[in-house]
């Protein structure tokens, strides 16, 4: 190696970049196992940033001529040493990023046939553009969801939640025949000789940040695979994490098989579950929270249950009158006769009178009990009312205990332990039968095809995504460790159509927790739309081409349907909940989820305070995203319900004591150049707020937390 050191050196004073890249490279190939996995980690990696306004320094590529694919294109880099008008049209003057023998001759190009390149080996200094926001949730924090290549958005995480996540939980592209992934901007063929090699190199780039992303004293890492890459991707995380413990769970997602002329017929696919610190399985089931007994939804749902029917009969259309003030059930009306209008019947002082109607259609249906049976119930403590967010026709649910259920109660197999506020039982399975989950899963729920596919079909209509997850295989292993943590963060860096989002939301609804998810997911268009766009002479970038991308078409009105109960349309999502928690996805979430754009700053503008507008969700997520956002900087300071800005350390004074009478404030962030007064501001905060310095934490970041090894 002392060889090998001075040729280095002999490099360094001719050329210290390549001296330099050739370091790399050596002590990448020194640290490369004898035994265990091996794979070309050196392999490169970049990422075309469309959109991305270019700028004199930028490296590029040429984009291909409209109607053509980028194959006929080269893919040479060049750098950008001058911009200039032109008869109107901007030209950009470049030279090759890296020297070429022979030498190549500066060229000019109109920069709208241009794209910025990142290569992952430099730094990227990240902002945020807020596309669009629901929000039902009042005060609660927010779920965020981040269009953007996942490795820059795993870098920008590091910044706003280094060391704070709970859970990891991704599907990450399974590396099989299907054109589900790219690397260096173009899918990977199946017969290319390091397919393998490139997805280790690209997963453990990003598995790499992701690590510094979870509470090391108490947190889990999630990961989904098939039977393509499960070997090596064990290997992987064994060696990415060696002092987490490891298991993996084999889960049957599609019971019919599939199809498949010489071989098994797949029914499964494996997760791998990595614990740090305190993380355990709790005892409960692998289909959910056993522990506590699911009730049974009052209202009818099918059709054939509708009023009028011979299905149910008269008997079980009736009024449920609710105490407005306490949310309880009052009392429970007569049955209606089949001609009455159910608007005649009487009111109860201070109370809200509540039939079974189906919000997306405003059917009447019938109610699973007839009155007597569920004053009996009512009675017995063995009815629960449930408020819904925003629903007139169905303004409350209700769920009861069923009779063989409330049998073993009478029994002891069944245990009450307390009640709610609506005065119905909580019943339990004993302690003594919870039991942990095992290592195999065989759960109705956990179907891809019903509760993935078809669910989604449900939400979004006429819109198409391969292979969603099922929503309910998702919540349930999130609920396992996530049950006892009901602020928790929960992030996804492989979004897709955003399945892990809706998990955290039902998980939320189930015992009014304020969980928070973080969904990073791109806008790449599939390749078979990708042909037809180009057709039509469109290209990445176009308004067109973007408009069918994953985060654009998939993802963002998924997550929008599932909140408000709406489809893309504006119809209610057909259709109902199942399994732990029943009610109809037209009553949506009372959650509250913005989206947003990555964007690539400079650093010279954000060091002089000139792009504070795309930094400021950082600051927000940083600070809990929760409340409001300070989005403009002003010329003393600002003051959210989370967060404060301090932007003329010359106001300090106001500052301070504009801090200690706002209890909501966790962190302060002081711009300042002069550590000083950055300290003097530090020691006079009140107890509980944390100081962060704008902006040498944010350049300091980004500049040490690049993709070099």
């Amino acid at each position: 190696m002392s060889r090998l050191s001075n040729l280095l050196r002999q490099v360094g004073q001719k050329d210290p970049q390549l001296a330099a890249d050739l370091a790399h490279e050596v002590k990448a190939l020194s640290q490369r196992r004898q035994f265990g996995l091996n794979f070309e980690r050196h392999t490169p990696e970049t990422v075309e940033l469309y959109g991305r306004p270019i700028r004199k320094g930028d490296k590029v590529r040429f984009l291909a001529p409209r109607g053509e694919s980028p194959s006929s294109v080269e893919r040479t880099l060049w750098k950008v040493v001058a911009i200039a008008r032109n008869d109107g049209v901007s030209m950009a003057k470049l030279v090759p990023a890296e020297p070429i023998a022979p030498a190549v001759s500066p060229v000019e190009r109109a920069v709208e046939d241009l794209v910025v390149v990142a290569e992952f080996r430099d730094p990227i200094y990240p902002g945020l553009v807020s596309t669009d926001k629901v929000e039902r949730g009042g005060d609660k924090p927010f779920h965020t969801v981040i269009n953007a290549e996942n490795f820059h958005a795993l870098q920008l995480l590091l910044y706003t939640h280094e060391g704070k996540v709970d859970a990891i939980y991704v599907d990450p592209p399974y590396n099989n025949r299907e054109k589900s992934w790219k690397y260096n901007n173009d899918y990977v063929d199946t017969d290319d000789a390091y397919r393998h090699s490139k997805w280790l190199a690209f997963m453990e780039r990003r598995l790499k940040l992701a690590r510094r992303l979870l509470n090391p004293e108490d947190s889990v890492l999630i990961v989904t695979i098939d039977e393509n890459e499960y070997l090596r991707l064990g290997l992987l995380l064994q060696q990415t994490f060696p002092d987490a413990e490891l298991q993996m769970v084999s889960s049957v997602i599609n019971p019919k098989g599939t199809a498949r002329t010489t071989y098994f017929s797949r029914t499964d696919e494996f997760i791998f579950v990595l614990f740090f610190g305190a993380a355990s399985v709790p005892n409960v089931t692998a289909g959910g929270d056993a522990r506590e007994v699911r009730w049974r939804y009052l209202r009818r749902t099918d059709v054939e249950s509708r009023r009028g029917t011979t299905k149910g009969g008269p008997a079980q259309f009736y009024p449920i009158y609710i105490e407005t003030e306490t949310g309880r059930v009052a009392k429970i009306g007569d049955p209606l006769a089949p001609d009455d209008d159910r608007h005649s019947v009487p009111d109860a002082p201070g109370c809200v009178a509540v039939f079974p109607i189906r919000e997306q259609d405003g059917m009447e249906m019938n109610w699973g009990l007839t009155g007597p049976s569920l004053r009996k119930a009512l009675e017995q403590g063995y009815v629960r009312a449930s408020k819904t967010a925003g629903s007139e026709l169905q303004p409350y649910v209700f769920s009861y205990l069923t009779g063989p259920s409330i049998g073993k109660v009478e029994r002891g197999e069944l245990v009450k332990e307390g009640r709610r506020e609506d005065g119905s039982w909580i019943v339990m399975l004993p302690s003594g039968k919870a039991s942990r989950p095992t290592t195999t899963w065989r759960e109705k729920s956990h179907d891809a095809g019903a509760y993935g596919t078809t669910l989604l079909r449900q939400l979004i209509p006429d819109r198409k995504f391969p292979f969603p997850k099922a929503l309910y295989a998702v919540e349930d292993v999130l609920r396992l460790f996530v049950r006892d943590k009901p602020d928790a963060v929960v992030v996804d860096f492989f979004g897709g159509s955003g399945t892990t989002t809706h998990a955290v939301m039902r998980l939320n609804k189930q015992d009014d927790g304020h969980r928070r998810s973080i969904c990073v997911t791109n806008n790449e268009v599939s390749s078979e739309e990708q042909k037809e766009l180009r057709e039509k002479r469109l290209r990445p970038g176009d308004s067109e081409w973007e408009a069918l991308g994953i985060c654009d078409y998939i993802t963002k009105p998924r997550i929008t349907a599932a909140v408000t109960g709406r489809t893309p349309e504006g119809a209610p999502v057909s259709g109902e909940y199942k399994f732990v928690d029943e009610f109809p996805m037209a009553d949506g979430f009372e959650e509250n989820v913005e989206f947003f754009t990555m964007t690539y700053e400079a650093p010279r503008a954000v060091a002089h305070h000139r792009s504070f507008e795309a930094v400021a969700p950082l600051l927000w997520l940083l600070a809990g995203a929760r409340g409001s956002r300070i989005e403009t900087p002003t010329d003393n300071f600002a003051v959210a319900d989370a967060y404060a800005v301090l932007f003329d350390t010359d106001c300090s004074g106001e500052f301070l004591a504009a801090l200690h009478g706002a209890a909501g404030v966790r962190t302060a962030f002081i711009v300042t150049d002069d550590d000083r007064a950055f300290q003097m501001v530090c020691s006079e905060l009140p107890a509980g707020v944390e100081a962060v310095r704008l902006y040498s934490s944010y350049l300091t970041n980004f500049t040490i937390n690049t993709g070099r090894e």
